[in-house]
């Protein structure tokens, strides 16, 4: 059985939050849609916030009862299903069609079992050391474009245009090969997921981060993935987007640390998991 607890928390509060999460007995699902910038076009008429919410949904539903699927199935059979909600109103093969990043953690007998797929993060302490699992591929390729964005004031109409101007250059890396892969309209995306098995038994605890959550370890340092770790067992998820929110309120530029988003989206679970 898995107990879970979370937080999640928009980076802006007058837009809605296009993090996902849901949880179940034997079952732990986190999206982090990837947003439409500001004068950008995906070719879908309902959104990133919409997408995300029918696919976690889809996805939650069946990870959580199709137990005889793998989680690889699971994804892409729920991704193919939210296709086929929108496929005859919107241009899925846009190359910003509405996608996201996906955790899934699911028990099955004596057996954790993971599925990552793109830059939301999973940490497994177990009793033998802690296990960081993330998939970098978007963040390798956009190392190659990022030069302009992270040069220019986070708020300024400079920077809103960088932003625009990155994430629309790697819309050409997007799931394909060679590039970084993410959950959008082609099923097919799911084989590329990270994936993999503890034994229940080893596992101390777990949690799963959206990058807005993840910040406080892999781009501000506030802490370690351990001490991570226990700040949410001693003081709950909310703790820790607090944690990030006062730095970021200490740099809202991006002097100190360069970033797409002055705040993003912040979703924090930590989850205990028994036979």
């Amino acid at each position: 059985m898995l107990r879970v607890e979370f937080a999640t928390e928009p980076g802006d509060p007058t837009r809605p939050n296009e993090d996902f999460i849901a949880a179940g007995p034997n079952a732990l699902v986190l999206l982090d849609g990837c947003g439409t910038p500001t004068g950008s076009d995906s070719g879908c008429s309902h959104g990133v916030p919409w997408y995300v919410a029918r696919l976690g949904l889809n996805l939650f539903t069946r990870a959580s009862s199709s137990t005889d699927r793998s989680l690889t199935d699971c994804l892409a059979d729920a991704v193919e299903a939210t296709a086929a909600l929108h496929a005859d109103t919107c241009d899925l093969t846009h190359p910003g069609t509405p996608s996201a990043t996906v955790i899934v953690v699911r028990l099955t007998g004596d057996a954790l079992d993971y599925l990552v797929l793109a830059d939301s993060t999973l940490v497994i302490e177990t009793t033998d050391e802690t296990h960081v699992i993330t998939d970098d591929r978007e963040a390798l390729v956009g190392s190659k474009y990022r030069d302009a964005m992270d040069a220019t004031p986070a708020g300024t109409s400079e920077h809103t245009a960088a932003h625009r101007a990155y994430v629309e250059a790697l819309r050409s890396h997007r799931n394909q090969p060679g590039g970084f892969w993410v959950a959008a309209a082609d099923p097919t995306a799911a084989t590329e997921a990270l994936t993999g098995s503890v034994p229940v038994s080893s596992v101390v605890d777990l949690s799963v981060l959206s990058d807005g959550a993840s910040r406080a370890v892999d781009r501000f340092s506030l802490t370690d993935w351990p001490g991570a770790l226990e700040l949410l067992r001693r003081e709950g998820p909310a703790a820790l987007i607090t944690q990030v929110r006062a730095a970021e309120d200490a740099d809202p530029t991006g002097a100190r640390w360069p970033r797409g988003k002055a705040k993003d989206d912040a979703t924090a679970a930590w989850c205990r998991a028994t036979p």
